[in-house]
């Protein structure tokens, strides 16, 4: 029977090695396409394919078994549930495949795109470019249907160009960024704070005029440190939490 085949990730070796993989494995898994096998690879292959060890690769999976995205089955293998709720936490660790598996998961509606002059707001982080390409999507429950957030994207032009709109709808920009376009992502910082609805977002979420939503600003850099990615999500307030973990070094 044919295994479902996960993404590859470059581990940290700061962070626990069992949350990176459990959360590239995450990602993965709620990226994958309809067509695409259920049955997971076994304990011992999915350990080889990351490069851990057998003990790391089973809490890693011990983890995406409590969130209910895997089942277990004693001699029948691993499986992934295909009806499994999509909306859980967000949880920030440091590493982009937390980024990844964060935005994953959802029903994606690409709601417009184009080029545009750099906003006021984000000027700081261009400096060198005029206009950016700019992308809203409106993200939804794949069970309910109900809307979570709506995400505007302001990416670099000569990065754009090498975007496949297709893309867009099945997975978030920091995995096409990536995996895809082939950017050299070295860090990612992220501001949240609480704010208002405004009357779009209380439009696109379906949530009252002013109620309390949160506010996320995702700058995406190089090696360089030069931006690459601008994000500005809208959460509903009633849907998410963030959960920030720092490592003494």
């Amino acid at each position: 029977m044919t295994s479902f085949a996960p993404d590859s990730i470059v581990l940290n070796r700061k962070l626990p090695l069992w949350y990176q993989v459990s959360q590239s494995l995450r990602a993965s898994i709620l990226g994958r396409s309809p067509q695409d096998p259920l049955r997971l690879p076994t304990e011992e292959q999915l350990a080889g394919h990351y490069g851990v060890s057998v003990l790391t690769m089973r809490q890693a999976l011990k983890e995406l078994e409590d969130e209910g995205l895997i089942t277990r089955h004693r001699r029948r293998g691993t499986f992934i549930e295909p009806h499994a709720r999509r909306g859980s936490p967000v949880r920030l660790l440091g590493s982009v495949d937390a980024i990844v598996a964060q935005q994953s998961g959802m029903t994606t509606e690409l709601l417009d795109h184009g080029s545009a002059p750099v906003p006021a707001a984000l000027a700081e982080f261009f400096p060198d470019v005029r206009e950016v390409a700019t992308y809203h999507r409106l993200r939804s429950d794949e069970k309910t249907g109900e809307p979570t957030n709506h995400a505007r994207n302001y990416v670099r032009p000569e990065l754009a160009a090498r975007i496949d709109l297709d893309d867009l709808v099945r997975w978030p920009m920091t995995k096409v960024l990536r995996d895809v376009v082939g950017a050299d992502i070295s860090r990612i910082t992220d501001t949240v704070e609480a704010r208002l609805a405004d009357p779009e977002t209380s439009k696109l979420l379906q949530v009252p005029l002013l109620s309390p939503i949160l506010h996320y600003t995702g700058v995406t850099y190089d090696a360089a440190g030069r931006v690459l990615d601008t994000a500005v999500i809208h959460y509903r307030g009633d849907r998410f939490s963030f959960t920030v973990t720092l490592e003494a070094t």
